[in-house]
């Protein structure tokens, strides 16, 4: 029975014409697999199936997705993300690429919700790492994660009065309703990498999801450690994030949406 599946150009040129002309045969595809974006099972004879790839510094991890919830693709991920998800299924623990030389390896808590500006509803992201980051490079104990993100663009915020500027190059992946990666600018011009990636795509609302998809971006708002908190209700993380800019610790930017 042949084998359903994609393989992109994309994903041909990483792994070689042999090995993708052996995926379309059937002889390195499985039939069976867990999708990588919903995480239900999916079977490449019975249904289109995407190969997407994982790319991390060293390593490389091919896996299946339904064709309806990914399209065949090649990712860039940090070497951490890549062995964190081979490690772990399941659970969300992300790390992006400013705290990679953190004594302690800090992990980005990502909370979703939807924010009152200007007589209107935005979907929101908000960003709280579990240490403090500390710059590549430097010796010390202080908290480098505000000024890191200055330095890629995002605004300091005093009050959520307006709608922050867009940040072009950086996006949201959201994919079948959930949500997959922040995506940053490559360093050397190709395509864009995970800043923040969750091992297992998390699910937002569907009045998130169709704010997202009314507005085509997302607000990003980024804080220290302890400043916001993991907030059961949007009304108290409201709270929390104009608490924080009014401390001078929120910086902020609005992501072009990619996916629905």
């Amino acid at each position: 029975m042949p084998r359903m599946l994609d393989v992109s150009d994309a994903v041909r040129a990483e792994i070689g014409d042999e090995e993708a002309d052996r995926l379309l045969a059937g002889e390195n595809a499985p039939g069976s697999y867990d999708c990588t974006s919903c995480r239900t099972p999916g079977d490449s004879e019975q249904e289109r199936t995407s190969t997407v790839l994982f790319v991390g510094d060293e390593t490389a991890v091919l896996a299946f997705a339904h064709a309806s919830c990914l399209p065949s693709q090649v990712v860039q991920v940090t070497e951490e993300q890549l062995q964190g998800a081979v490690r772990s299924i399941g659970g969300v623990a992300a790390a992006g690429e400013p705290q990679q030389t953190a004594p302690e390896q800090a992990v980005l808590g990502v909370t979703s919700g939807l924010v009152l500006i200007e007589g209107e509803l935005h979907p929101a992201l908000v960003v709280e790492p579990t240490s403090p980051i500390v710059r590549p490079g430097s010796i010390g104990a202080g908290d480098d994660f505000l000024p890191l993100l200055i330095e890629q663009g995002f605004m300091p915020v005093t009050e959520l009065a307006s709608v922050p500027p867009v940040l072009h190059g950086w996006s949201v992946l959201l994919a079948v309703g959930r949500l997959h990666a922040v995506l940053q600018p490559s360093a050397n011009g190709g395509q864009p990498v995970a800043w923040w990636q969750a091992h297992q795509p998390l699910q937002v609302t569907d009045s998130w999801r169709a704010a997202a998809n009314k507005h085509q971006q997302v607000l990003m708002f980024a804080a220290p450690v302890g400043s916001i908190g993991r907030q059961p209700r949007e009304d108290l993380l409201r709270g929390s994030l104009d608490q924080a800019a009014a401390q001078g610790k929120l910086v902020a930017a609005a992501l072009p949406l990619a996916g629905t």
